[in-house]
């Protein structure tokens, strides 16, 4: 049985750990590339762009993780009309959301760039990224619902086939539009959203080829039904609550770090890659509790539920481990890849300390998100954040800033994330177990 629910975990986990290793590589692609510009500030406008995009992007994770929990469940429930309107619904919602984004693009300059205080060089390059950037809104959104729902139908290929493309694809138009059309943080900009909308055909294709008998059920009665437009409103609103305040938090950092400086922000920029890095990598495995637990809490397994939690506990605190011991031996080695500049690279390794001890940490959390979100518990996961937020991370912060500045906003970061592990780790008895 251990060895039966192994294979199914690591099916799973394994293209999703893939596919989310592409994401960071991306960004560490576009940070080294615009890390060697001759201008420090075209990297501080990459991070406070793609700080506003992560701020709306994050926003809207709730197509990914509400459609894999909730389609998940319809597949362990055995329920072909579920399964297909947990894909419909909100594939119509993300086109329309990124049309509205499109549309209200001045407004959100506006604001993010009010609240934002970058230097003016940071500020001009950062708006000119943004300006083109939205333009991939509709695109980005609807892979987000097809990455779900593939998720959901326990299918991690399809995912690790759609995003990687389109990764690799961003790279090389970045590279292009840099290195051949002597562009700076535009092309960056412009390389992801013409990788963006490649990546929207090729879901478009995957789906019409292998899961063409789902359309039956794209009706306009089945589609506009009350009962279940509210039941998609209450799960994701939860959710995008909860990703709101994590998206919040990573905002308000990179924020805060721009107010000590370019030469803070671009540390906390690298230093930040790092992160993303042990993330993406344990997240494969949180995506394959997804997967797993929507199932067994669709089937009403709980011998199964509770072995599958337990070993992707194991896989993630193992992952967490790896990394914890590659950023002690390597760290001085890694952080040079990203940027020649020398001022940076001293500063990156005198914080480099918060990322390595935050590892094991970090990965208690994300594999905790990946289990609410297939048990769809994700009032428990939105007040966990909140608390955490309001509780931890921000009074930390102000009460120690003025003191030691920068490490200020890692210690904030890291006590937001052990907050998390210890809020979800006590909710999840009466939340995740007595679910069954």
């Amino acid at each position: 049985m251990k060895k039966h629910i192994n294979k199914q975990i690591l099916s799973l986990a394994i293209p999703n750990i893939l596919t989310n290793l592409s994401v960071p590589l991306l960004s560490s692609v576009d940070t080294a590339v615009v890390g060697h510009l001759d201008k420090v500030y075209y990297l501080g406008a990459i991070a406070i762009g793609s700080m506003i995009f992560n701020f709306i992007y994050w926003g809207f994770g709730f197509l990914r993780m509400g459609t894999t929990g909730l389609t998940s469940q319809a597949f362990g429930q055995k329920s072909e009309k579920e399964i297909s309107l947990n894909l419909f619904h909100p594939l119509l919602f993300a086109i329309a959301a990124g049309i509205v984004l499109i549309l209200s693009q001045y407004f959100i300059e506006q604001f993010a760039f009010h609240i934002v205080n970058a230097s003016a060089e940071v500020e001009l390059y950062a708006k000119e990224y943004f300006y083109i950037r939205i333009y991939a809104a509709p695109a980005t959104l609807a892979i987000y619902v097809f990455h779900g729902w593939f998720l959901g139908m326990q299918n991690a290929r399809y995912p690790m086939i759609i995003l990687i493309t389109v990764n690799v694809l961003n790279i090389i138009f970045n590279l292009l539009f840099i290195y051949q059309l002597d562009m700076k943080s535009d092309g960056v900009a412009l390389g992801t959203v013409v990788a963006q909308y490649s990546g929207l055909l090729i879901s478009i294709f995957l789906f019409s080829r292998y899961y063409r008998k789902y359309l039956k059920y794209f009706l306009l009665s089945n589609i506009l039904n009350i009962g279940r437009i509210k039941k998609f409103f209450k799960v994701n609103s939860d959710i995008f609550i909860r990703t709101l305040a994590l998206v919040f938090v990573f905002s308000f950092f990179t924020a805060e770090s721009a107010i000590y400086g370019d030469d803070i922000l671009a540390a906390n920029t690298i230093l930040i890659q790092l992160w993303i890095i042990l993330a993406f990598s344990v997240d494969g495995f949180a995506f394959a509790a997804e997967s797993l637990v929507g199932k067994f809490v669709g089937a009403k397994d709980k011998f199964n539920l509770i072995l599958s939690v337990k070993h992707i506990f194991a896989w993630g605190i193992g992952f967490g481990i790896f990394f914890t011991i590659l950023f002690i031996w390597w760290g001085e080695q890694i952080i040079p890849i990203y940027t020649n500049n020398e001022t940076v690279i001293s500063l990156a390794l005198s914080f480099l300390f918060w990322v390595v001890i935050s590892q094991v940490i970090n990965s208690v959390s994300f594999i905790w998100d990946g289990i609410y979100i297939g048990a769809i518990a994700t009032s428990a996961m939105r007040n966990s954040m909140v608390l955490s937020t309001l509780l931890v991370f921000l009074p930390t912060y102000f009460i120690l800033k003025d003191s030691i500045g920068n490490n200020a906003l890692w210690l904030a970061l890291v006590l937001f994330m052990t907050a998390r592990a210890v809020f979800l780790t006590l909710f999840a008895k009466k939340h995740i177990f007595n679910k069954i």
